[in-house]
């Protein structure tokens, strides 16, 4: 067993060695500037470029001419959501999203509306973290302008009924944005099928490069518009600004190219690695809640709730912090841009998990180099970290002998 073992996926993915080596030609000899139209370095990485636009365009089912590239999907994001907003103001300012939506949204959301420059609501998700399509049409107002919903949760990997949304936004003549973050190269992701008309994704969690990302927009069927949020040299169209990143693109068109030919096998593998992990702790503990979706769920997510333990305690008992001598397990209590805060999930919270088990949530991210040895050991390191935990929790030993304790706390309080 090798000295770390990483199962944290969803905050970013290894890069694949393949990847690597379509990227090596850009760092050491093909080292133009995509945007210098006066000699052969940079005809050779604009050609490199527009080759990369074809290839994540088409895997999309859209045109290689509606990509923008970027520095990844927070800005892809930003964007999008005010891009709409601010270019298509005179028809409305009413957007509608959902309560657990990345922060990349949901804070781009609440900066509009404290520039009043929106009015955003916030649609609540149920106990497994869905939004339905029926929700999204009862929201709608004669000044919605823009409906955005992610493909997947980047914590619990609850898929969203997309396409059914998609026809609502359709009818509705509304555009929609999907931040396809989490779930793009993972799960089947066609522009057409799903009915969106902006689409956000990254690199780094599909196996390629991070700091570099998109945005799909919709060119005919609509058309969408959008004002420009970086200014100066009028690149992408006069969409985004800046000198292009060439290697990170070339990088994240190597991974959707893997993706393409191994996705499917890849999914099936994942899932089989996820249901093992899953299998052999509840076989083994009890009191272990799944958060989420239990079928319409990312492959690689399990997030899990261990009743009567503090998951910040079991972090340090699996990271190495603890246990200095025995191999370090990479996992999370959340999304990677909210794990500086003691505060738990608002994602968990949003489907009505109670602040205690919130706290307890562990989410494993299984990947494309994850091993069913790993998955075994891991298994067993969380099974005897939860059970050595436990024995130290009064809690525990309370709850095994039958005592109701939100009544005996009660009754302590008073």
């Amino acid at each position: 067993m090798q000295s770390r073992i990483y199962m944290d996926n969803h905050a970013t993915t290894p890069l694949d060695p393949r990847v690597l080596e379509a990227m090596l030609p850009y760092l050491r000899d093909h080292l133009g500037n995509a945007a210098s139209r006066n000699h052969s370095f940079g005809w050779e990485a604009e050609e490199a470029v527009d080759r990369a636009r074809e290839t994540v365009g088409s895997f999309l089912g859209g045109k290689g001419k509606e990509i923008i590239w970027l520095s990844g999907a927070t800005e892809s994001d930003n964007l999008a959501i005010k891009g709409v907003v601010e270019f298509y103001k005179d028809k409305g300012n009413h957007v509608i999203t959902t309560a657990t939506e990345h922060k990349a949204v949901l804070d781009t959301c609440k900066a509009l509306e404290r520039k009043k420059l929106a009015r955003v609501t916030y649609l609540p998700v149920d106990q497994q973290g869905r939004v339905s399509a029926e929700q999204v049409r009862e929201a709608i107002t004669d000044e919605t302008i823009l409906i955005s919903v992610m493909l997947a949760n980047n914590e619990i990997g609850t898929i969203q009924p997309i396409a059914e949304i998609g026809r609502v936004a359709k009818e509705k003549g509304i555009f929609f944005h999907c931040d396809a973050t989490q779930g793009f190269a993972k799960i089947s992701v066609h522009v057409d099928e799903l009915g969106v008309d902006l689409l956000s994704a990254s690199g780094h969690k599909i196996y390629g490069p991070k700091g570099v990302g998109f945005l799909w927009v919709r060119s005919r069927g609509p058309r969408v518009r959008l004002t420009a949020q970086m200014d100066g040299g009028g690149h992408e169209r006069g969409m985004r600004s800046g000198t292009l990143n060439v290697p990170g693109i070339v990088g994240l068109a190597a991974a959707v190219e893997i993706a393409r030919g191994e996705m499917a096998e890849e999914a099936v593998r994942t899932r089989g690695l996820r249901d093992r992990l899953h299998e052999k702790i509840v076989a083994e503990l009890d009191d272990v809640y799944l958060n989420g979706h239990p079928t319409e769920r990312l492959p690689g997510n399990l997030n899990l709730s261990f009743a009567y333990i503090e998951g910040e305690s079991m972090l340090m008992g699996l990271n190495g912090s603890a246990h200095p001598n025995l191999p370090a397990i990479a996992v999370s209590s959340g999304s990677a841009c909210t794990s500086a805060t003691l505060e738990p999930s608002y994602v968990l919270k949003a489907l009505g998990v109670g602040d205690e088990l919130a706290h307890t949530s562990i989410r494993f991210g299984l990947g494309r180099f994850n091993t069913e040895e790993e998955v075994d050991y891991v298994a067993g390191r969380v099974i005897d970290e939860v059970k050595r935990l436990r024995d130290l929790s009064p809690l525990y030993e309370m709850a095994k002998e039958g005592i109701d304790l939100k009544n005996y706390f009660a009754g302590a309080q008073h």
